[in-house]
């Protein structure tokens, strides 16, 4: 055989004869000598330019790279023909490795130095979906956004795949050759002028080895820099003396006051605070035993979406709101501040309901207030009896909390030429630090800088060596979860690139130079869990965490204190507060395409950030939404688009972080303002500053106004003066007849009284569904291909409005309008109730979303995928279709994983139990405010849902009798 491209030539039978005949040291053997001939590297620095880069260093580092996938899958081959390369199957099929079928995995994702807690599905060990893992005692398998989208970021062709120095490749020999160098200056030194960044970590292993590190080289510092995290360390340290982490045991309360505290909001903790919410609401009778929230904001959220009474109140009087509260219920000795009408009534019946509750209420401060303002909470929950019952003090959950100085000290010893190396682990401080600080012109005063990230993003371009980090599903390492519980972070697959772990890079630091990927993590947990084949440490991998190693619980008294008075807002200048974004968050996940096009939960804006004003500000300034305007603080200044917010606070202007990136990736350059540039480094969360119309208007891609329905009373309510809806009317005639009975009638209801707006199940669904990305501009004309939507909807004043959210799937109609419609029978019904999709058969009329009364039909107007990277290909569920251009695709309430149900239950000779198909959306949701099932099981979850009282079918008038229903929500009218 000959290479058509080289001229070499090779002969790949013999190659993969020799290959299959090998075994032990036999095998590494044949690879050497392959490795070493001249027509094979020919060939491949033909063929894969990348890989020759590795060949060249040395057959070590080609052997560890690709000995695996030589082992498996044998040599691609070619052919005079051209025919396309070649697949040899296994050699010996891995034991308990059956084709088709899923493995999953226990692990996690690192999320802001938490872990989040991951089952990790596998196809021929290949990861495709990530969902909460349900025997962790965070979440009972519910997960977020976030969680959903790490496997997308798995396979990002953008990510980095080998080390960089000066920008140019280079492998890791001669990396190791600096990193020897250097320690030999910092041996005599004592490690003076060097420095470590790093954001926050829960890791037990990095923590050790940063120790350690520390240890070796006495004179080094460590820094923390982490762009999003708020001020609760401090206040904790503050009010306790020590740091503690703060636990809201929110199932145990009646009441609940927040003041800036989105605690259901986006973050690691919104998992568990949302889950243990949900458990004062929905299932049981609404009104009865019900827990009551009240939340004072600034700008919207989604806990003050939900709260029964919601105070708008400018960023400024937000501390203001928190001195009066504690004054009124016996706190503060002081003068309390002076409040409006409104105001008063708030803060009176906030603290006459945290009263009659006390020992069963809770009042929850924003970690983005004032460090002196939020000690406040600790002293009103002593005082009330709440601590231990409705809130928890415990040791901190992130690691080395009490060592590591600021950001500012570094870009200051930088300046002033104290740090001669720096060593930055796996943070962006070029894009996220605040723009006064100026670190990236105080980087350039160092002499070797050092950048160990998952990209090369614009940190990396300003250092000499880049180090690409694997990501967290290739990797060995541990962490805390939101709750504190350890978890062991396994990985799901060997590692695409030329890459290492964390903890790799930590051991070339600390001087050893070939540590095996899992060395690091087993020395932490040797102690404790044994040896590889202990029992104790196989039942960690099996479950996910480490049993019985809860955090130490604190019981601090806190410390009585006079916050000092909160200076006002200039009259001349507004509020500028900045939040992380819901969808990128600071920025880390910019290059994610899911996340970009997930509409944000209030606005629904995709693929950008923009300026939020209230309506009252926005007739002021004459503004539209799309309009441009400059945002000023502090003499430095942006531009972003305006969108007009209703419930935001009159003189309050949001920024979000996360946007301008300008080396996140293809995906994410270039998208949205960078908030950053005009973030203070004093207070960064707060500002003052001022908005100017420039006289620009820029489109915005939000799908609030698409798939709009013809109809009302889409969100219905009850109250404790009716707590049930009307009586149900008998179903319209129909001439057509009723579809034959299998013997499951599948069937989902959602409980509206339990949606908060969270995405979960929008980004559940695009992973489980292979659901096309199509980019701003098809969004924006209406072509965003998401099979569920969460409508959100207002009522009331649009100054300060009630707060709806529901999700819209595919209605399953028994009586369906696309069925009746669609020319070529693509949209059929099944017996068991679904109305299926059948791809190949549909020719793209739309008529079916044409008779759609609910909009839930997504056309494929161009081939999306066709043009995918093959990396992101490998993240296809291979249980269901990738469509292609011209093909209309909706929900199927996730009929792959009904079908797989049915085979297991055909297995074993039985039924289908409840509770055993679980679609995506209703797997990933974290306060289980949907449910699917079987109908004809009359005790099925679902079959309940349909039996109460708050039961409600969507444009139930027209007839359709659909499968997916709902549960009205509940308003306290008691509250306001």
């Amino acid at each position: 055989m000959k290479d058509v491209r080289t001229g070499c030539a090779i002969d790949f039978d013999a190659i993969r004869e020799r290959l299959a005949h090998a075994r032990g040291p036999q095998f590494w053997t044949s690879l050497e000598e392959i490795a070493d001939a001249p027509a094979f590297q020919a060939w491949v620095e033909a063929e894969f330019p990348a890989a020759a880069e590795i060949t060249k260093s040395g057959r070590r580092e080609f052997l560890k790279l690709m000995g695996a996938s030589f082992a498996l899958a044998g040599l691609a081959g070619c052919s005079g023909n051209d025919r396309a390369d070649l697949a040899a199957p296994f050699v010996e099929q891995p034991e308990g490795v059956v084709p088709g079928v899923p493995r999953f995995y226990a692990t996690a994702v690192p999320f802001a130095g938490y872990a989040q807690p991951a089952l990790a599905t596998a196809y021929d060990g290949r990861p495709t979906k990530l969902d909460g893992n349900p025997l962790h005692p965070l979440g009972s398998g519910a997960s977020d956004a976030f969680t959903q989208a790490a496997i997308l970021q798995l396979y990002d062709p953008d990510r980095s795949s080998v080390p960089l120095r000066d920008g140019v490749p280079t492998d890791w020999a001669d990396f190791e050759g600096d990193v020897i160098r250097m320690r030999a200056n910092w041996m005599r030194s004592g490690g003076e002028g060097m420095r470590l960044l790093m954001g926050h970590t829960s890791s037990p292993t990095l923590a050790r080895q940063v120790t350690e590190f520390l240890n070796a080289f006495p004179r080094a510092r460590l820094h923390r820099f982490e762009p999003a995290a708020g001020l609760r360390d401090v206040a904790t340290k503050l009010v306790f003396g020590q740091s503690a982490a703060v636990h809201y045991d929110l199932q145990n309360c009646d009441v609940v006051v927040g003041i800036d505290d989105d605690f259901l909001g986006p973050g690691p903790h919104q998992i568990r605070n949302a889950s243990l919410w949900s458990q004062r609401r929905g299932e049981s009778r609404p009104g009865r035993d019900r827990m009551r929230t009240y939340v004072a904001e600034c700008t919207p959220t989604l806990t003050g979406a939900i709260a029964d009474r919601r105070l708008m109140a400018d960023a400024s009087r937000l501390p203001a709101l928190v001195l009066a509260l504690a004054a009124e219920l016996g706190v503060q000795s002081s003068a309390a501040p002076a409040l409006n009408k409104k105001e008063g009534r708030w803060v009176s019946a906030a603290a006459r309901d945290l009263r009659a509750h006390a020992g069963r209420s809770l009042l929850a401060i924003g970690e983005y207030l004032p460090p002196q303002i939020q000690a406040l909470a600790p002293a009103v929950n002593q005082l009330l009896g709440n601590a231990n019952r409705t809130i928890r003090y415990s040791e901190p959950i992130l690691a080395l909390q009490a060592g590591g100085a600021s950001l500012g000290a570094l870009v200051s010893d930088m300046r002033n030429g104290a740090v001669d190396t720096l060593v930055i682990l796996d943070c962006n401080p070029a894009y996220a630090a605040p723009a006064g600080l100026l670190f990236a012109d105080a980087l350039g005063h160092v002499r070797e800088r050092i950048h160990l990230g998952f990209y090369a993003d614009e940190t990396a371009r300003l250092c000499q060596w880049h180090v690409p980090v694997a990501h967290a599903l290739e990797s060995w390492s541990d962490g805390r979860a939101a709750d504190g519980t350890q978890t062991i972070i396994q990985p799901v697959i060997t590692p695409f690139y030329n890459v290492r772990n964390i903890h790799q890079l930590l051991d070339i630091l600390l001087g050893e130079m070939d540590s095996p990927p899992d060395s690091a993590v087993r020395a932490t947990w040797r102690n404790r869990l044994g040896e590889a084949s202990d029992p104790r440490w196989l039942q960690a991998l099996h479950d996910g965490f480490v049993s019985g190693d809860a955090l130490q619980p604190l019981a601090p008294m806190a410390t009585p204190m006079r916050p000092a008075a909160m200076p006002p807002r200039p009259e001349d200048m507004l509020d500028i507060v900045f939040r992380p974004d819901p969808c990128v968050w600071d920025g880390r996940f910019a290059n994610i395409g899911w996340l970009q096009e997930l509409p944000k939960p209030l606005t629904k804006l995709t693929w950008e950030n923009a300026v939020l004003v209230s309506p009252q500000r926005a007739e002021r300034a004459g503004l539209a939404n799309g309009d441009m305007v400059e945002i000023a603080v502090d003499g430095r200044s942006l531009s972003g688009p305006a969108w007009i917010m209703p419930g935001q606070a009159p003189n309050t202007i949001t920024l979000f972080l996360g946007y301008g990136r300008t080396h996140a990736g293809h995906v994410g350059d270039g998208a949205g303002y960078n908030a950053y540039t005009v973030r203070p480094s004093e207070d960064a969360w707060h500002a003052f500053g001022t908005l100017r119309r420039i006289g620009t208007q820029q489109a915005l891609a939000t799908t609030q106004i698409h798939h709009r329905m013809d109809g009302f009373d889409f969100v219905r309510e009850v109250t404790a003066a009716m707590p049930a809806l009307a009586q149900k009317q008998k179903p319209p005639p129909t001439l057509y007849d009723e579809w034959p009975s299998a013997e499951n009638a599948w069937a989902m209801v959602i409980d509206l009284d339990l949606c908060i707006g969270c995405n979960a199940c929008v980004a559940a669904c695009t992973a489980e569904n292979n659901i096309a990305i199509v980019g701003k501009d098809q969004v924006a004309m209406g072509r965003e291909m998401q099979w569920i939507r969460v409508d959100r909807y207002y009522s009331g004043d649009i100054d300060d409005p009630r707060n709806h959210f529901q999700p819209v799937p595919c209605m399953h109609c028994e009586k369906a309008p696309c069925e009746m419609g669609c020319p070529v029978h693509a949209t059929v019904h099944n017996a068991e109730g679904i109305n299926q999709q059948i791809y190949n058969r549909c020719i793209g009329t739309r008529t079916c979303s044409s008779y759609c009364p609910y909009k839930v039909r997504r056309f494929n107007w161009y081939d999306y995928t066709g043009a995918d990277d093959p990396s992101t290909i490998a993240a296809h569920n291979p249980d269901v279709t990738v469509r292609g251009r011209g093909v209309m695709e909706k929900c199927t309430y996730c009929i792959q994983r009904i079908e797989a149900t049915h085979v297991l239950a055909n297995k074993e000779n039985r039924g289908i139990r409840d509770g055993e198909v679980v679609t995506a959306c209703q797997q990933a949701c974290p306060t289980s405010a949907i449910v699917f099932g079987d109908l004809k099981q009359t005790e099925s979850a679902v079959a309940k849902r349909r039996r109460s009282e708050r039961h409600y079918a969507l444009l139930e008038e027209l007839g359709t009798r659909p499968r997916t229903t709902y549960l009205a929500a509940w308003k306290d009218e008691e509250a306001g």
